[in-house]
């Protein structure tokens, strides 16, 4: 092979016949005529010559083409491509299962008899290839925004409990203010009738568990506000008998328990007729029964005026980003599009939809162990990691050059 062909070929920075290869400081000892990189020791750089690649090459053919395919492009459902993957990252990997850092017992017994020289080359052979087409699979639409869903499925809530969930009429609580698992919990009692009202049971009679969620998630991040209803009672003396309500609801009726809801700004209304109804029993709860035994209907108006007045807070409820927004911040690290400039950071462009959608779910699980992604991945939904593996895999990958600091 000619060496300008080698050139375009690889996309790498070739100097005097040889490609530069960024290596992790581990297994340093044992890379050959390896040099730290200016002003940083974790990685260090490794000539590699043509005939070298050729070596990974006749390797990767006889030990890695069957599960990742020939020339590194994958057919294997969750196993990735390693075409054109950046060099010192797989140099990483094949290093972390060779030392049993991850979980694949195939990998391991794969690489667990090779050498460190050997990897490099297999690193070194992958990282010359032509990176993979972006996938031929049309994308399926991304999952629709929940809190959209919510919204126009909640619609049909706003006349009784207003707009936004803030309520001007007597008798129909709030909604804001409230995390979502209780609002769930709520809509799910008055399904089963563990919540006895007949409207709200014939209302929710084909309302499904995921669009209870949505709809709870759209009152969850509406800016809270008091109910605006009249709250007769004596809220000094509410604010008083409140002393026993704190524990459970919160300091100022704002709850930190998701299955606890929060008092502050509800229906004086509601809220009265919601501690009759612990005390006769049609709603079950035993610590609610208990306390409302001896109250009576003054204690329970004063009660109802003292956390009617006070100012509700949003929940610690996260908003799902949109896929462009969630792949921003993923290209912080790897990358505008998935094309990783860092020879450390892998590229997720072009990237199987399985293998990316199987790994953030491991980084979820612990399975695999990186900080940074797992505090990136356990904040992503099922769908998000669907709609951000589909966007990955359609954008067209670039291999890189690694150029060696000026002088060295």
């Amino acid at each position: 092979m000619k060496r300008n062909a080698l050139v375009l070929r690889l996309a790498l920075l070739w100097v005097t016949g040889t490609m530069m290869i960024g290596l992790s400081s581990i297994g340093a000892a044992q890379t050959a005529g390896a040099k730290p990189a200016a002003g940083d020791d974790s990685l260090r750089v490794l000539s590699v010559s043509p005939a070298e690649v050729a070596e990974g090459n006749s390797l990767a053919d006889s030990s890695c083409a069957r599960c990742h395919g020939a020339k590194g492009v994958s057919t294997t459902k969750g196993v990735p491509h390693l075409a054109g993957q950046r060099p010192a990252y797989l140099h990483l990997e094949l290093r972390a299962y060779q030392n049993a850092l991850r979980g694949d017992k195939d990998m391991a017994a794969a690489v667990k008899f090779l050498s460190n020289d050997a990897l490099v080359k297999v690193a070194a052979y992958y990282a010359s290839l032509e990176p993979p087409s972006p996938s031929s699979v049309k994308a399926p639409a991304p999952k629709a925004d929940p809190v959209q869903v919510g919204k126009a499925a909640a619609s049909g809530c706003a006349g009784c409990h207003g707009e936004g969930g803030i309520t001007k009429t007597g008798g129909a609580p709030n909604l804001v203010g409230e995390d979502p698992k209780f609002l769930v919990a709520a809509m799910k009692g008055y399904k089963s009738s563990q919540r006895k009202n007949e409207m709200m049971k014939t209302l929710l009679a084909d309302v499904t568990e995921p669009a209870m969620e949505n709809i709870a998630l759209y009152y969850a991040l509406q800016k809270p506000a008091k109910a605006q209803t009249p709250s007769p009672g004596d809220r000094a003396a509410g604010k008083a008998a409140a002393a026993d309500c704190g524990g459970c609801h919160g300091d100022k009726g704002v709850s930190g328990n998701p299955a606890t809801p929060s008092l502050a700004g509800q229906d004086a209304e509601y809220f009265v007729e919601a501690l009759k109804a612990y005390k006769k029993g049609t709603r079950s709860d035993g610590t609610m029964k208990t306390l409302t035994a001896a109250m009576d209907e003054k204690t329970m108006k004063n009660l109802a005026a003292y956390y009617a007045n006070l100012l509700p807070q949003p929940p610690k409820v996260k908003k799902p980003l949109t896929t462009k927004e969630v792949a921003e911040k993923c290209d912080r690290c790897h990358g505008l599009n998935g094309n990783s400039t860092d020879p450390r950071v892998p590229a997720l462009a072009a990237q199987r939809v399985d293998y990316m959608e199987m790994v953030l779910l491991a980084y979820q699980k612990g399975e695999r162990r990186n900080t940074t992604m797992a505090a990136m991945a356990s904040s992503l939904s099922d769908a998000e990691i669907e709609n951000l593996s589909n966007h990955y895999a359609q954008q067209k990958a670039r291999s890189m050059v690694f150029m060696a600091p000026a002088g060295k």
